[in-house]
């Protein structure tokens, strides 16, 4: 990020319930509002604004990042990652900025958080953006382990640990933990050539200040499954729904991200519809970086 951009580096706070929320803005605030909700639990925004909000909101948008309560730069000790803390924690950022409705650009976990608080508030959500965002939970569970199953096939000892995370309570932060580590160890998240520019954007982000302050909370899943009864869900009903609500849904992926069987990216692009869907190549879960030029594409085509 250009030092201009950072001299201008202004957090805001939104009292919450008392709690403090570190957001920050992007671009012209008479211009139409985006918020990213970013994926997690554990997860913030430092990727995406350290990459990809200053570039849309050269688009005209009033984009707004922030750490969900207890998440990244928004350290709470009494956070309960539930998916109404999280909603609470929206509706705050509606009132600080004086929004009426707002564009939700979501990513992976980000999608349920999204979706849910769409469902429950359609009036506040001008468009609904599934950006490599989970949907059906153990669809995604069950294509990781299986697709490992058949990769490791005359491999006991790989077997032997797939095993013992698929026999995990599925309802549990440990069965989630542990799909997601033999994702991360098998390289489901990386793109598979990575381009000039996707190399640029990277290794700028991790030279850059936003990396300095990528904070994990890893007790964060512990606590969401601890107390959020909604841990494994499909959200596709409520999608149909949101839809049916006249909320417009636009969906974006990566064909090479390795968490969604083809199945399910059947399913989703049947849901929002054929021009409100993109499947970018060389790309996969975090498609804004991956192939950042044709991701900030669809959003102008879909959005502008």
């Amino acid at each position: 990020m250009k030092p201009f951009f950072l001299s201008l580096f202004l957090v805001f706070s939104v009292f919450s319930n008392g709690q403090n929320l570190y957001i920050k803005t992007y671009g012209n605030e008479k211009n139409e509002p985006l918020i990213f909700i970013h994926g997690g639990p554990t997860g913030n925004a430092t990727l995406f604004e350290g990459t990809t909000a200053q570039n849309l909101a050269n688009l005209g948008f009033y984009v707004i990042a922030y750490d969900r309560r207890g998440e990244g730069r928004s350290t709470d000790p009494n956070a309960k990652f539930t998916y109404t803390e999280a909603f609470q924690d929206l509706n705050s950022i509606y009132t600080k900025y004086h929004l009426k409705k707002a564009i939700l650009l979501s990513h992976s976990f980000g999608g349920l958080v999204a979706t849910l608080y769409t469902n429950k508030y359609p009036e506040k959500v001008s468009a609904l953006v599934l950006a490599g965002a989970l949907f059906s939970q153990q669809e995604t569970y069950d294509h990781i382990l299986n697709t490992l199953k058949e990769k490791y096939k005359d491999d006991p000892e790989q077997l032997k640990k797939i095993s013992a995370v698929e026999n995990l309570n599925k309802n549990s932060a440990e069965y989630r933990k542990g799909c997601f580590d033999l994702a991360g160890e098998n390289s489901f998240f990386k793109m598979p050539n990575p381009t000039a520019e996707s190399k640029k954007l990277y290794a700028d982000y991790e030279a850059g200040e936003f990396f300095k302050t990528n904070i994990r909370n890893k007790n964060a899943p512990l606590l969401f499954y601890q107390n959020e009864k909604q841990n494994n869900i499909d959200s596709r009903p409520f999608l149909k729904k949101i839809k049916a609500k006249g909320v417009p849904i636009f969906t974006i992926y990566g064909k090479n991200d390795g968490i969604f069987s083809s199945a399910q990216i059947t399913s989703i692009k049947k849901l929002a519809g054929e021009n409100h869907f993109a499947f970018l190549d060389n790309c996969s879960h975090y498609l804004f970086v991956d192939q950042q030029v044709e991701f900030i594409s669809n959003i102008k085509k879909w959005l502008k």
